[in-house]
């Protein structure tokens, strides 16, 4: 992560505390980040510092990720994680913000933008549209809904996550994974409720998807807020003829692709973070 002083604080909402990590001053409009489901805030603390020069920046752990509480009654509906934003955003008392996804928090950040309109300044999507292309929706489901409920060492969840189990103690990916799990008895565990993994479970059980709870292209082609859609290049969820279509539904949406893969955040930060100020800069 930047050296730039990350601030860290909890907002409740609904039955569990939302943890978030906040870098960056008082200033322009404010951004707001929500991860993807195979990520948490800690990968995306240095976009966020590279874009807190001018305002203040935070990424949230959803609830069940990273250091968020995890729902007693597995309440992750889009509802309740629209909420949790604007809880994250009233506890750091702003009005409005810049709401920006990745990934599955793509979907949920677009949804508090339909949602809660006078809160959202503009909408940022990075690496997602509403069809998710079959080859990383059968990479996602298999690697989440295989996963063991503990690892025995985090070079076992190393290896399991196609990581060299062998970094050396000052690796960053290594670092990464110490972040992302916990100790329990027999090994550590994803900070990640196996919610998720049930869920994945029950698709590569079944062969059936879970029936989606809003209809994603219809709320991106009513979004009035200016729009950016973000692309990785080498992308294996977001398909290249996508894009178009994208733009299709919402002429308004400015499109832009970035060379890397999914994980862009930690495979081209720099361009990312160049395309996003650049938008962000855009709008006053």
């Amino acid at each position: 992560m930047s050296a730039m002083n990350v601030r860290s604080g909890f907002a409740p909402s609904g039955d569990v505390n939302i943890h978030f990590r906040h870098v960056g001053s008082r200033g322009k409009t404010p951004i707001l980040m929500i991860h993807g489901m195979s990520f948490f805030s800690y990968d995306w603390m240095g976009v966020a510092s590279a874009l807190a020069s001018d305002r203040e920046v935070a990424a949230m752990d959803q609830r069940g990720f990273g250091e968020s509480g995890w729902s007693p009654t597995r309440n992750y509906g889009l509802r309740q994680q629209a909420a949790d934003m604007i809880a994250v955003m009233d506890k750091l008392g702003w009005e409005q913000a810049i709401l920006m996804g990745h990934s599955a928090g793509g979907r949920i950040a677009l949804c508090t933008a339909s949602w809660f309109p006078a809160r959202a300044k503009a909408l940022i999507c990075v690496d997602f549209a509403p069809d998710l292309a079959p080859p990383g929706r059968r990479k996602v489901a298999d690697q989440i809904g295989r996963q063991p409920d503990v690892f025995s060492s985090v070079d076992e969840a190393l290896a399991y996550h196609k990581q060299d189990p062998a970094l050396p103690a000052d690796a960053p990916m290594r670092k990464r994974f110490e972040a992302f799990l916990k100790p329990v008895p027999g090994g550590v565990q994803l900070k990640r409720d196996l919610h998720y993994r049930d869920q994945f479970r029950h698709v590569l059980e079944t062969g059936k998807s879970h029936p989606p709870e809003v209809d994603a292209w219809e709320l991106l082609k009513a979004i009035t807020i200016p729009l950016l859609v973000v692309r990785a290049s080498g992308s294996d969820l977001f398909a290249p003829e996508t894009l178009p279509k994208v733009q299709a539904m919402n002429p308004r949406a400015v499109t832009e692709v970035v060379e890397g893969s999914h994980d862009l955040a930690r495979d081209n930060p720099v361009q990312l973070s160049a395309v996003i100020g650049r938008f962000v800069a855009s709008l006053g």
